[in-house]
């Protein structure tokens, strides 16, 4: 008797392999999206654009300007993780997962100038975040091919 078919190469197509790692690149067009969605959030602030609406005493008070400037850098750097992602190195997925990380952060300070904006963006980086747990270095750990 043979055992073909048992085991599984990584890379391969199986279906379980191809669902797991389905997720990774999930996560890395979500981290796009929502990075390149942060970019415009950063321009529209630095440009002071009028749909922002300012309110007074709240805790995290920054000027619009500075909102801008963090949501800038924080997308290009969301972005670039995200294509990075798609290479499959595990310091990429730690990256992504960080920069998820202070993304939602930044966007939970942002509520009171774009609040759903903001909620779709924390959204989108939680589910990034749990993409990136989730994804292809699983089958490696758990020892199922």
């Amino acid at each position: 008797m043979t055992t073909t078919g048992m085991h599984h190469e990584h890379g391969s197509t199986s279906g379980e392999g191809t669902w797991v790692a389905g997720w990774t690149g999930f996560a890395g067009v979500m981290m796009i999206f929502g990075g390149l969605m942060a970019i415009f959030q950063g321009i529209a602030a630095i440009a002071q654009d009028d749909v922002f609406v300012v309110t007074r005493d709240y805790a995290y008070n920054f000027n619009l300007t500075s909102w801008g400037w963090i949501h800038l850098v924080l997308g290009v750097l969301v972005v670039l993780a995200g294509a990075a992602v798609f290479g499959g190195a595990m310091w990429a997925r730690v990256v992504g997962i960080a920069l998820a990380g202070l993304s939602m952060i930044a966007n939970f300070m942002w509520l009171p100038y774009q609040p759903v904006w903001a909620i779709v963006l924390i959204a989108v980086d939680a589910f990034v975040i749990w993409a990136l747990c989730v994804g292809k270095g699983r089958e490696a750990r758990t020892g199922q091919y």
